[in-house]
């Protein structure tokens, strides 16, 4: 079994942790394989989860495909999982204009969706995102009328 070094951030640990502490899952370990597998399940459902008790877990953690419809299609039809991951595959190359015109190509700037991922876009920046265009519109219109 091939095994990797994946940093996280302390608050992230300290979720996951109280997971296991509340016997959600009976390590931390347990939790990244089922993570990593329900994940990928999640990109390409026609995969076969190889991850030892994964089905079980996902029973009694009460995840059906209801769970998945709502994460892959919450934008009515986009599936707003692959949005993240293409704007995170941009912020992470540091092409954050290519970033902002696949939201802009894709979202309406009022989607509760455009607002996370330029929020995530944000995070690789370094910065806040920028205003939203219904802001920055809302902004010139009122220093014109002053």
């Amino acid at each position: 079994m091939a095994k990797d070094t994946v940093r996280y951030p302390d608050e992230l640990v300290e979720e996951i942790q109280g997971l296991v502490d509340d016997g959600v899952f009976e390590s931390k370990s347990e939790f990244h394989r089922f993570a990593a597998e329900y994940v990928l399940n999640l990109l390409r459902p026609d995969r076969d989860p190889s991850t030892f008790s994964y089905r079980e877990l996902k029973r009694e953690l009460e995840i059906d495909e209801r769970h998945r419809e709502e994460l892959l299609d919450a934008d009515g039809g986009r599936p707003f999982l692959e949005a993240v991951i293409v704007v995170r595959q941009h912020g992470l190359r540091g092409e954050y204009e290519a970033a902002e015109a696949y939201i802009e190509e894709n979202y309406d700037a009022t989607d509760r969706e455009c607002i996370l991922l330029e929020e995530l876009l944000g995070n690789y920046r370094g910065t806040p995102a920028p205003p939203r265009r219904r802001d920055r519109d809302a902004g010139r219109a009122n220093s014109n009328s002053g």
